[in-house]
């Protein structure tokens, strides 16, 4: 099952698994993009895109549980802001755990109402 198959509000343990092999997968992805760079960012990049998954995956489903609405976006920048504090707090920067908060949150909150509403970034193919 994906991350989008399960109801919201529902079996956190699952959908953080799922969260967790994204982020992992997110991780091994832009390690190797950015395997040039400095050693700092890609610790940050490798070893905690898996941690940051698992705090979105939990943190947007008992959002959804304690605020008992399951499909407001809300939910979703809490989990994003969630993820970049974490990211600020392993940086032990205040301005990289601020601007992760909102950049993330405000990422993921319109990540979930463009899936509620049905944006597409690209059509279907022209043939």
């Amino acid at each position: 099952m994906g991350y989008w198959d399960l109801p919201e509000g529902t079996d956190c343990v699952e959908k953080t698994w799922i969260a967790t092999k994204l982020g992992t997968a997110l991780g091994n992805y832009l390690f190797f993009f950015f395997f040039w760079m400095t050693e700092i960012m890609r610790e940050i990049v490798f070893l905690f895109s898996a941690a940051m998954g698992a705090i979105f995956g939990m943190t947007t489903c008992l959002s959804a549980q304690a605020r008992e609405a399951p499909d407001d976006p809300l939910n979703y920048f809490i989990g994003g802001c969630a993820s970049g504090i974490f990211l600020g707090a392993r940086t032990h920067s205040a301005i990289t755990g601020t601007s992760a908060c909102l950049g993330l949150g405000t990422l993921a909150f319109f990540t979930k109402v463009g899936k509620m509403e049905g944006w597409k970034l690209a059509g279907p193919p022209k043939l």
